[in-house]
């Protein structure tokens, strides 16, 4: 069988999880969010779109740029939740 890379047990009942840590984690939560709020409420998207003409696009922003702010604030909270969790050791 093979192994991942990461040698880490992620979890107690022995599986190993992926190798991001909780830090990482929390660093793609954030930056995500923030990315999709400065795009979500300032028109610097509306203006990079329409410079490159991509004015057709822009109907589009809200159906995608709101969930996707969304998943980021739910990667953030689900990483500041693991690292403020006790270690089960």
């Amino acid at each position: 069988m093979i192994e991942a890379p990461c040698s880490r047990v992620r979890s107690t009942a022995g599986e190993k999880g992926p190798c991001m840590s909780d830090r990482t984690l929390l660093c793609i939560g954030l930056g995500g969010t923030a990315i999709a709020a400065l795009c979500c409420f300032t028109p610097l998207l509306v203006i990079v779109l329409s410079a490159l003409g991509l004015v057709s696009v822009i109907g589009w922003l809200d159906i995608v740029l709101i969930p996707m702010l969304g998943v980021f604030l739910l990667i953030a909270g689900y990483a500041l939740w693991k690292m403020r969790r006790p270690a089960s050791n």
